[in-house]
């Protein structure tokens, strides 16, 4: 008898390591609208079923948890609500006596449901329902819900497939004006809970609306409706102005953009190098609005209250959409040397046709968004001998895409993980000789979940440079508004969620300047929900519609599928000018792709509960 065996996965394991699998990817295509306390209970269900039963607390504390939760969620049970503070006690037991990690991370979960979603347990004890949120849900289909803006996905899937590219634009332009600013540089949320994830990938979403941009033509934008004889200012010229002044045009209203610089688009074009958005594909979207009739003046700066009084005098309502242009501080020793640059200011003059010239210099760059990856990969470009990007996190807690990470190494930057910014050595001529950084370790989670750099025990260490880009943030000059009178909170202007301001009737603010720095379709989104808005404020209600008809449904095939993934031009090739980098997909990939579409909106719970919206 042999005294060892070697391992091997025997069939039920084997089994079970596919069943976690399938687990996995239903947790990830779990769409949203759910109600979270049904929720909740097959998490810790799960929770339960993983302990080994050692310690009572996991073995006896996590099932009475699961007793007091299915009260909650029987129909035949009334507990009262006493029942919310019986599990929140009995959860913090758990969670402090427990053995293991799994007794006290299923009690953690449970402590964080009954602080985050108390009215659902409430909704479920007093009414033996689901919040009215959860009732009247509208869209369950995963990639509208996503979409920030509600665009209907699975309807310009559908076309492509039909070699519709026109239609499918025209589809999209119901509820964004930027189809091919969107194609080529979304941040593709809508993808995040596609249920095609339960079979293997989610389907490239962003791909096919490239692939339709890429072959649609010429697509006519929607007539415009009776000339209502109001009259709208925008200020700023950005993704959130222009969408608001595209929809309020089409409504029949006169609009009017009044934008600080020279050219329109805002951080589209002052902010996104060419080489991920061609400043000819933006400027067709652009064109596309302002042929509704939008009217436009640059070149004006809102510098007083003087101003904005003129404008607010001037039109029967104004939108606010100035986004955030301004740079944060590093707040280190010397960062006023001479080469020292924020990247807002380095994208700023580049969108204006004005190179910075790093030829042959050795250049850092300080952040780890995707900003910080723009500006690094555009030095490649501009002739930098060296770009080192220093980050004081690790590589995983980047909150630049991985895409964005991937390409900038690809092209020859170098990653320089935890490294604090600690100061900037200059010389006796005030130019930027080095950057001192001190090394991190990464600790213990913050707030937001990523583990928290803290000092290392390791001496500073020196990274030689002539250029230091700090790409750490952006902020908002709102103190203009303040002095009007509008409401600022944290350097944010401060709306409701209609994006009117508080006692300043006639007054809509959205975009970055309200929320932050945030993504293009969100900033689009903005707009939208203002130019439905101020429609209602000046008493109209127009509708915003399509007459395109949507393919009906087929049964595809659903067996697993590869995903089509856009292709780059190579690495060494792309780094070295500012031709468009990435490669749309071929007749044959379009067509695959848009077969993978589950089409949601037809089949299961998008059939009875409104998959669609056919006007806004």
């Amino acid at each position: 008898m042999s005294r060892l065996d070697i391992k091997t996965r025997d069939r039920a394991q084997m089994a079970v390591e596919g069943l976690y699998k399938d687990l996995e990817r239903r947790i990830i295509a779990s769409p949203p609208g759910q109600c979270p306390v049904d929720m909740a209970a097959s998490f810790l269900r799960l929770c339960h079923a993983q302990s080994c039963g050692k310690c009572v607390p996991c073995r006896v504390g996590l099932g009475q948890l699961l007793n007091l939760m299915d009260q909650v969620l029987d129909l035949g049970q009334d507990p009262s609500l006493d029942i919310i503070p019986l599990m929140e006690r009995t959860a913090e037991a758990i969670r402090v006596s427990a053995d293991c990690a799994i007794g006290t991370e299923a009690a953690n979960m449970v402590l964080r449901g009954l602080k985050g979603f108390k009215e659902d347990y409430i909704e479920h004890i007093t009414n033996h329902r689901c919040t009215e949120s959860i009732q009247k849900l509208k869209q369950p289909v995963p990639c509208v819900a996503l979409c920030p803006a509600g665009v209907d996905v699975p309807g310009y899937s559908a076309l492509v497939y039909e070699g519709r590219y026109a239609d499918a634009v025209k589809l999209i332009r119901k509820d964004n004006p930027f189809p091919t600013v969107c194609a080529l540089i979304c941040e593709h949320p809508c993808e995040a809970r596609c249920k095609r994830n339960l079979i293997d990938a989610p389907v490239n979403i962003r791909g096919l609306k490239r692939y339709a941009v890429d072959h649609c033509g010429e697509v006519p934008v929607p007539e415009k409706m009776e000339d209502t004889g109001k009259s709208i200012g925008i200020i700023g010229g950005g993704p959130s102005g222009l969408s608001a002044a595209f929809y309020l045009a089409i409504m029949g209203h006169k609009v009017t953009v009044y934008e600080k610089r020279n050219q329109l688009g805002g951080m589209l074009r002052y902010g996104i190098p060419s080489y991920r958005l061609p400043r000819e594909r933006l400027q067709f979207d652009i064109d596309a609005i302002l042929s509704e009739g939008v009217e436009v003046v640059t070149g004006y700066d809102i510098n007083d209250v003087k101003n904005i009084t003129e404008l607010r005098e001037k039109h029967h309502a104004v939108y606010i959409s100035i986004g955030a242009h301004t740079h944060k501080e590093i707040g280190i020793e010397g960062e006023y040397s001479r080469g020292v640059i924020s990247a807002v200011e380095m994208l700023r003059s580049i969108g204006d046709n004005t190179m910075p010239d790093f030829k042959d210099k050795a250049v850092v760059v300080i952040g780890g968004g995707n900003v910080a990856m723009d500006v690094a990969r555009t030095a490649k470009r501009l002739g930098a001998a060296e770009v080192n990007i220093v980050y004081r996190r690790r590589r995983d807690d980047m909150t630049a895409l991985p895409d964005e990470i991937e390409g900038a190494i690809a092209e020859g930057c170098q990653l320089l993980q935890l490294k604090a910014p600690a100061r900037i050595q200059a010389g006796k001529a005030g130019d930027v000789e080095a950057l001192w950084v001190k090394p991190q370790i990464a600790g213990g989670a913050d707030r937001s979940g990523r583990p928290k750099p803290v000092d290392a025990q390791a001496e500073e260490e020196g990274i030689p440079c002539q250029i230091i880009i700090s790409a750490i943030g952006q902020g908002i000059d709102a103190k203009s508004f303040e002095k009007y009178g509008i409401p600022v909170n944290k350097g944010s202007i401060k709306t409701e969620t209609s994006s009117g301001i508080e006692n300043i009737p006639g007054v809509f603010a959205g975009g970055d300047c309200v929320t932050g720095p945030s993504t293009v379709i969100n900033a689009i989104a903005a707009g939208k929900v203002a130019a439905a808005n101020i429609d209602t404020y000046l008493g109209y209600h127009h509708a915003i519609e399509c007459d395109v008809e949507i393919p009906e449904a087929k049964s595809l095939d659903k067996k697993p599928c590869g995903r089509v993934e856009l292709k780059m031009r190579y690495a060494g090739e792309r780094g070295c000018d500012f031709e468009e980098i990435e490669q749309g997909m071929t007749e044959e990939e379009a067509k695959q792709e848009a077969m993978r579409c589950l089409r949601c909106d037809h089949f299961g719970i998008g059939s009875f509960k409104g998959g669609r919206e056919s006007q806004w």
